[in-house]
């Protein structure tokens, strides 16, 4: 008798196992020609067309504009709504991280120790994460995924949010090298008292870090200039690429000192630079734009830096960068929301200074060209890949912005996710239609 019911309780609970596995599964590729008809497009670099077409096919776009459609095609009427460029999210620890309170069983995005130049966070992605579809429902169909640290961060890749595995994913890999600029500020805030007593001087531990970063690249380049080492250094071969062209560096600094001392070493070593956080940017908006350094603004929504700056200065200062002539993109790092407002923080920037299509670019066009993708992203333009959003509403509007269908590199992709799937099993649960 007892064998019986632990049979039945075995039959209910693999019952209950098969039926909350997830069901969500990467697209097939794209078969034949789609044509999106009768919408309004969004091209991404500031252009908008009515009562237009997209056309693609194998994954790329055909036409744009007024498109015939040919025998056969797969027709989308999208009369009365919007279609745009796919979104980028420039920097993000997505895949790495889960949960942003502390479940360190989710987290994989930052190492011990001062230099982790050969990290490569490409190949800890977590394409199952849950994170993912809520990204692409709110219209973020690539991201660039970096990790953390206390120096020499590693390498980071761009992905596309579609995928079986990190391989798949990739969409372009080891494009940048991250460092973590140190602060010249004292710790400040409520943590504030754990700054112990005679600690020393900010400003000198910051010029000594920056030193350990100098010293760095001064050997990895020789080991570059070197035509046959005497020995493999995996660290010195991981930021090749910043010599030679491929890779960029990309810098975490807010501060204008750190901006500066940046901009001093990229040029010290021919490095390709960006600054990643930028929130005192707009204080040396010239001298960005005249030495031609983009960068990426971490967050909108967030008080300024200092203290006696305008407490809406996170807002104003996309229109300030755009005014100058740099070349900038809007980010999303907010820990409880997870990088899903981005497409709304380019709103609250089109709100204080910037017009909706240069908000747009900010999140589209922008991105692609820092992250070296422009080529085959960023805008709706023929012989790009077809990564494409159709829309009710305004997608940089929270109230009217609702994504009908992602389309990445031409594959009809889910937009379900586990938000969905917890709203509608507890709409059946208390009988809610």
């Amino acid at each position: 008798m007892q064998k019986k019911y632990l049979s039945i309780i075995a039959l209910a609970l693999l019952g209950v196992t098969a039926s909350a596995q997830d069901n969500v599964y990467p697209a097939a590729a794209q078969k034949g020609v789609t044509v999106i008809t009768h919408a309004t497009v969004h091209i991404g670099n500031g252009t908008t067309l009515t009562d237009a077409s997209v056309s693609f096919e194998n994954g790329k776009i055909t036409g744009v504009g007024n498109v015939t459609v040919p025998a056969g095609a797969n027709v989308i009427d999208a009369s009365g709504k919007q279609v745009y460029p796919g979104l980028i999210l420039p920097t993000s620890d997505l895949g790495l991280r889960e949960i942003s309170s502390g479940v360190r069983g989710s987290n994989d995005y930052a190492e011990i120790g001062e230099n982790n130049a050969n990290i490569r966070s490409i190949v800890a992605y977590n394409t199952d994460s849950k994170i993912i579809g809520v990204l692409r429902e709110n219209g973020i169909l690539l991201a660039g995924v970096a990790p953390q640290g206390e120096l020499i961060e590693g390498s980071a890749s761009v992905v596309q949010l579609d995928a079986w595995n990190y391989e798949d994913a990739a969409y372009k890999m080891d494009n940048a090298i991250y460092i973590n600029m140190p602060s010249f500020m004292p710790r400040r805030g409520r943590m504030a008292f754990m700054r112990p007593a005679g600690a020393g001087d900010p400003v000198k531990a910051a010029f000594d870090k920056i030193e350990t970063i100098k010293t760095f690249f001064t050997e990895a380049k020789a080991y570059y200039q070197e035509k046959n080492p005497a020995a493999n250094n995996l660290k010195f071969e991981a930021i090749r690429g910043l010599f030679d062209g491929r890779q960029k560096l990309f810098v975490r600094a807010n501060e204008v000192k750190q901006i500066l001392l940046a901009m001093d070493l990229a040029k010290s070593f021919g490095m390709k630079l960006v600054i990643v956080g930028g929130s005192e940017a707009y204080q040396i908006a010239d001298v960005l734009a005249e030495n031609k350094i983009p960068v990426v603004l971490d967050q909108q929504h967030a008080l300024p830096t200092m203290e006696d700056d305008d407490v809406d200065q996170p807002y104003k200062t996309p229109a300030i960068l755009e005014k100058a002539g740099v070349l900038y993109s809007l980010n999303d790092t907010h820990d409880q929301s997870r990088f899903r407002n981005l497409a709304f923080n380019a709103g609250t920037a089109a709100t204080y200074g910037l017009t909706k299509e240069q908000a747009l670019t900010a999140i589209t066009l922008n991105p692609a060209k820092i992250l070296g993708i422009d080529d085959k992203t960023g805008t709706l333009e023929v012989g790009k890949d077809a990564n494409i959003l159709i829309t009710n509403g305004d997608l940089l509007d929270m109230k009217s912005s609702v994504v009908n269908k992602a389309f990445i590199q031409g594959r009809d992709v889910s937009l379900d996710n586990k938000g969905k799937q917890l709203y509608e099993r507890y709409k059946y649960k208390y009988g809610i239609k």
